[in-house]
């Protein structure tokens, strides 16, 4: 019983740190999606390649969320199989 739950603490531990993870992930989404609001409002950039660079953000956050998951999944099985 005992070391059941020093697993499922370790497994807590890798949920909290995919949490983080991902967390970190939408922080760099929203500093780059204000970033572009900004150069579309100083008519650096057209508000068609806002749209484009945002989606392409989007894009990018969907794929490091997802390898998060992944990763986190994985590491999780690796837990529960020692």
């Amino acid at each position: 019983v005992g070391s059941e739950m020093c697993i499922r603490d370790r497994v807590k531990v890798a949920r909290k740190y995919t949490e983080d993870a991902k967390v970190a992930v939408r922080n760099v989404r929203r500093d780059a999606n204000d970033s572009l609001k900004k150069l579309e409002k100083e008519k650096a950039i057209t508000e068609d390649e806002q749209k484009k660079a945002e989606a392409e953000v989007q894009k990018l956050t969907d794929k490091f969320v997802a390898d998060a998951d992944k990763r986190s999944q994985a590491k999780e099985k690796e837990i529960m199989d020692i």
